[in-house]
């Protein structure tokens, strides 16, 4: 499966690294593609690209805020969680995703 995603919390430091972290160790683990994109204090890392969302099968929003770009997955199916979920719980959120998209 193709993932892509956007990590962003409040204060935009810890939990939007550490967020995006362990959704691409589970993800990979489990033998998914990922991107991840994170927003924070310092701006947009490792924007997304047209063509890593146009080949995505789901779109992971972990996010705490509103984000910039938010349109731009218009269309594909997102799951939207708070960095909490993606922090305590990446196992657990991935097998939940295989499940409705499916592997």
């Amino acid at each position: 499966m193709n993932i892509v995603g956007v990590a962003a919390c409040v204060a935009g430091i810890a939990h939007t690294y550490i967020a995006k972290k362990k959704l691409v160790q589970v993800a990979q683990k489990a033998g998914h593609n990922i991107q991840m994109e994170t927003q924070g204090t310092i701006g947009v890392e490792d924007e997304l690209t047209s063509e890593n969302i146009k080949n995505a099968d789901v779109v992971i929003l972990a996010v705490d805020i509103q984000i910039k770009g938010k349109e731009r997955f218009e269309g594909k199916k997102i799951i939207e969680i708070p960095t909490e979920v993606a922090v305590h719980s990446p196992t657990a959120l991935i097998k939940k995703i295989e499940e409705i998209v499916g592997k």
